[in-house]
């Protein structure tokens, strides 16, 4: 599922192609919203909310203002081509939506979630959400109060929860995991430092925002770019023990966790899915605010 930096760049995209333009005309293919018409409504803007997509219109005869809400759940994506363009994807299977201006079309490919409601409603969608570690109102305060309002919650389980921080999945998780030297079983109490751990989920989104590829390590080079997401059977680049993967969280909201043995230290699963004692012997004074840095 595409985390918070993707959805972030994603709406960007979409602001620069749609934002003051008027639709021209806008195909909902979502059987509640296939009858509504928005042709002649103004764009004002396209911002992201952790992992939602917000598409703000003006008001518009006597109307209110509206906003179309797309989630991209685990296939979606926006694209941005220009209107009138023989190659475009409007007419492919899985297109959801279409709003075309009189210079660019934005086509919604399977998207997981599309919703329309007043603007004044988004609450109703979004309202749920924590701090949105790549928002105007990033609050690194309150995100670290709904972490400790569950201790004992598992760390992985907690940064996978939007209600917790928005933008946070499976990637980032891992990632952030490993770079504390704990494994994504281990309570939050164990978070030695949280300021400084809040801090790194925060860099990593905001250094990865404005490019393709996800990197954690600082190295560019193919195959290097992370230590532990996707990993699994691979050597760790950091001390070469074999990266495991397994599910973390309560059916049916499993989701998959990789973490390596050597450097991550805190419960894990074993393969028969049975507790294992905490695993790794990392001087606890290695996972201190120094071990969070990760360079740009």
């Amino acid at each position: 599922m595409p985390e918070g930096d993707v959805v972030w760049r994603t709406a960007h995209r979409l602001h620069r192609a749609l934002a003051g333009r008027e639709l021209l005309a806008a195909d909902l293919r979502w059987p509640s919203l296939a009858t509504a018409d928005l042709a002649g409504r103004r764009v004002l803007e396209v911002v992201s909310a952790g992992k939602h997509l917000l598409t703000r219109l003006a008001a518009s005869g006597g109307e209110p203002a509206l906003t179309l809400h797309s989630h991209l759940r685990m296939e979606g994506s926006w694209y941005v081509e220009r209107t009138g363009d023989p190659r475009g994807r409007r007419s492919a299977s899985g297109t959801r939506a279409v709003l075309t201006t009189r210079e660019w079309t934005a086509v919604g490919h399977k998207l997981g979630m599309l919703d329309l409601v007043p603007t004044t409603g988004e609450d109703g969608l979004v309202g749920h959400l924590g701090p949105d570690l790549l928002g105007p109102g990033w609050d690194a305060q309150e995100a670290r109060r709904r972490l400790l309002l569950r201790p004992d919650r598992e760390l992985g389980a907690a940064l996978l929860d939007q209600r917790v921080l928005a933008g946070v999945g499976t990637f980032y998780m891992a990632e952030a995991c490993f770079l504390a030297r704990l494994t994504p079983w281990s309570p939050v109490r164990d978070v030695q430092d949280l300021p400084a751990f809040v801090e790194l989920l925060h860099r990593l989104l905001e250094v990865n925002k404005d490019r393709v590829e996800q990197v954690t390590t600082g190295d560019l080079r193919h195959g290097r770019h992370n230590y532990a997401h996707g990993r699994s059977g691979l050597a760790c680049l950091r001390c070469g023990s074999t990266v495991r993967v397994a599910m973390i969280g309560e059916a049916p909201q499993e989701r998959t966790a990789f973490y390596c043995p050597g450097c991550q230290r805190g419960p894990a699963p074993t393969d028969d899915g049975r507790p294992q004692r905490p695993l790794g012997h990392v001087d606890r004074a290695r996972t201190t605010r120094t071990s969070y840095r990760t360079r740009r």
